[in-house]
C-alpha cells in the first residue's frame, strides 16, 4: 500500500498545533526535524527543545485529501505559516528492514561490537551488543555515541556502577554491562527512551543489572564507578554541579556531545570538580573525561 507523505514548516510555537491537526485528520505517524542541519542528540532531562523553525513530517495512507488536511492546517495555524508545503507518493516498503540492510556491524575499540540481531559477529574475542531500530536515539553512527563506546571499551569496567545520564536507546548503559559492569543506572526525561533502554537490555540478557529512572525523579543512583553523559554541551554546562554529586571520589566522568568550539566552556564548568584527561577527538566531535577529585570544592 501506497503512503502520502505531507511536509511543511512551521514556527516552534506552532508545531504543536499542527502536529495535533495532522493526528486529527489521521496521520499514522508524525516526525519534527530540523530543517537547518542543527544536531540535536538528546534533549535536556525535564525539556524538550526544538528549533526556531522545525518541518513537519505526516505520514498519510494515499487516498487521503491533501487540500482537505491543508484546509485544517491553515484554520488552526494559519495560510501564511504554512511555508515548504510539500506531498509526495512513497511506495510502501518495508522502511524498518531497509533501515536493517543499511545498518551493518560496527566495531568500536578492541572487543566491542554493535550490529542489528540479523547480523553474527565470529570474531572470538568480540563482546557483541545486539540493537534493533527502535525508539529512542543511539545505534553507535554519531561521532559522539562512537567516541563513548571506545572509551567504554577501553576502560576496566569489572564490577564497577555506571550512570548513564541522557540514556536514550541505553546502548552505553548495556554495553557498559557487557564489558563487565556490576550495575548500570540509565537517566532520561523521555519515558520511550527508558522503554527502549529496558527492551534493548533484554534482548542482551542484562535487564536484572539495569536500573532506570526519569530524570525528575529523585536521585536513586547511588555514587557512580563511572558516569557517562551523552548529551547537548549547553546542557552538560547546566548540570555541571549535579552530574559532579553523582560521581564518587576518584570516579570517573565521560562526557560527549561537544563540538571542538565548546570544548574550553565545557571544561570550565567540571574543572575545579575533576582533573580532566587531554580530549578524543572525532571529526568535529570532542569528548572529555577526567577522575573527581578526592575532595570536591562543595566538601
Amino acid at each position: 500500500m501506497p503512503f502520502l507523505q505531507i511536509s511543511l514548516e512551521l514556527d516552534m510555537a506552532d508545531a504543536q498545533a499542527g502536529e495535533d491537526v495532522l493526528i486529527e485528520q489521521g496521520a499514522l505517524s508524525v516526525t519534527f526535524q530540523d530543517p537547518g542541519g542543527d544536531p540535536v542528540l538528546e534533549p535536556a532531562p525535564g525539556e524538550n527543545p526544538l528549533w526556531e523553525r522545525i518541518t513537519v513530517l505526516g505520514l498519510f495512507d494515499a487516498a487521503v485529501d491533501a487540500d482537505e488536511i491543508r484546509q485544517a492546517l491553515a484554520v488552526s495555524v494559519g495560510e501564511g505559516v504554512l511555508a515548504g508545503w510539500r506531498t509526495e507518493l512513497l511506495e510502501d516498503r518495508a522502511w524498518e528492514r531497509v533501515w536493517m540492510d543499511d545498518f551493518t556491524p560496527m566495531r568500536f575499540g578492541r572487543r566491542l561490537w554493535v550490529c542489528p540481531s540479523t547480523h553474527h559477529v565470529e570474531e572470538p574475542e568480540a563482546v557483541v551488543l545486539k540493537l534493533d531500530p527502535g525508539l529512542a536515539f543511539g545505534t553507535g553512527t554519531h561521532p559522539t555515541t562512537a567516541l563513548c563506546l571506545r572509551w567504554l571499551d577501553a576502560a576496566r569496567l569489572k564490577d564497577a556502577y555506571v550512570v548513564d545520564y541522557g540514556c536514550g536507546s541505553g546502548i552505553l548503559a548495556v554495553a557498559a554491562l557487557l564489558l563487565g559492569a556490576e550495575r548500570s543506572h540509565g537517566v532520561d526525561n523521555d519515558p520511550q527512551a527508558l522503554t527502549a533502554s529496558r527492551d534493548n537490555a533484554v534482548r542482551n540478557g542484562v535487564d536484572q543489572r539495569l536500573s532506570l529512572a526519569l530524570a525528575d525523579e529523585p536521585d536513586g543512583a547511588r555514587p557512580a564507578d563511572v558516569l557517562v553523559a551523552n548529551i547537548l554541551s549547553g546542557i552538560l554546562v547546566q548540570l555541571a554541579p549535579r552530574l559532579a554529586r553523582l560521581v564518587r571520589p576518584r570516579g570517573r566522568l565521560v562526557l560527549s556531545g561537544i563540538l571542538d568550539t565548546q570544548v574550553e566552556e565545557v571544561s570550565a564548568a567540571y574543572r575545579d570538580a575533576f582533573d580532566l584527561d587531554p580530549p578524543l577527538q572525532d571529526g568535529d566531535w570532542i569528548l572529555l573525561s577526567g577522575r573527581r577529585k578526592a575532595r570536591a570544592p562543595w566538601e
